[in-house]
């Protein structure tokens, strides 16, 4: 990991990775971390419950404990904020995948594991924040797609890297590795649909879970 704080971790990835719009929010990094989070982490569950069009800044202050006022200072609308957290969002997981995931790992199964203990850890410190990544996906409404269109790949593309040099020869000859990516993409997303259905979700559950699932998958996929 980046030998940082978490407060010097946050600034340096968002003023370090994007630039001029950044700058316009650094006194955002100036708040005690604990109240970034909270706005932070409010602003994720609201977006990934209710999609862009249907998210409330009203609800966003009221979980985050702010006044309207404090969130607009930082974020002139709801898109501005919705702009930072995905930014801030997909610096950030790459920022924990890159730190986290062993380049010299080529164990196919062995990579996707990996990728689950960095989703956990990500969890820890920002719960809903895959969620709201996995709704971006779906979004409709054309402010909110321009706002992820220029980093929309950035995540899987990232993935795909550690993939390219994968070991799959182990793999039975009618396993489509498509369709494997596939099934391990839906049953993570079932997980931690099920896992943030609590009111603490656990990270640690979420990874065990998913670590079964990944084991079973080995052992009917591989000859």
């Amino acid at each position: 990991m980046l030998n940082i704080d978490r407060q010097g971790q946050s600034k340096l990835i968002y003023i370090g990775l994007l630039g001029e719009y950044a700058k316009m929010n650094d006194k955002f990094f100036d708040l005690k971390k604990e109240k970034q989070d909270r706005i932070i982490n409010a602003a994720y569950k609201v977006f990934a419950k209710n999609g862009y069009a249907h998210a409330s800044t009203d609800d966003i202050v009221k979980e985050a404990e702010i006044s309207k006022g404090l969130l607009f200072h930082y974020f002139t609308n709801k898109i501005g904020l919705y702009s930072f957290i995905y930014e801030f969002g997909v610096k950030f997981y790459i920022v924990e995948l890159t730190s986290t995931v062993d380049k010299n790992d080529n164990d196919f199964f062995g990579l996707h594991l990996q990728m689950k203990n960095v989703d956990s850890r990500i969890m820890r410190n920002y719960p809903y924040l895959l969620a709201f990544l996995n709704s971006t996906v779906d979004e409709n409404v054309i402010e909110a797609m321009q706002a992820t269109y220029e980093n929309k790949n950035d995540v899987s593309e990232k993935k795909a890297e550690y993939f390219k040099h994968a070991y799959t020869n182990s793999l039975r000859p009618e396993v489509d590795i498509n369709k494997l990516n596939d099934v391990i993409d839906f049953v993570s997303n079932g997980i931690l649909k099920e896992t943030l259905r609590s009111e603490n979700p656990d990270p640690d559950e979420y990874y065990e879970r998913m670590k079964e699932y990944l084991v079973f998958l080995r052992e009917v996929s591989y000859k």
